[in-house]
């Protein structure tokens, strides 16, 4: 016999809890949800910004002679 859960199992357990919620709750749980995902990647978006800006300050802080030889490694 396999351990495994079988799709039957699956659809069973979704409608109990279809007839326990309500699809109207449901909804709501699955749009707070999606929403909650949404912040989240744009959060972490703008982290990225952020470092990629305060890199870019850290560059233009550099001599001119460093920024050379970085694009020098960088391109090896």
């Amino acid at each position: 016999m396999l351990s495994g859960i079988s799709i039957w199992q699956l659809l069973i357990l979704l409608a109990i809890v279809v007839l326990l919620f309500g699809t109207k709750k449901l909804r709501n749980i699955g749009g707070d949800l999606g929403g909650a995902v949404k912040g989240f990647k744009n959060a972490v978006k703008e982290g990225e910004e952020e470092q990629d800006q305060k890199r870019l300050a850290e560059e233009d802080d550099k001599p001119a002679a460093e920024k050379t030889a970085s694009k020098d490694k960088d391109q090896a």
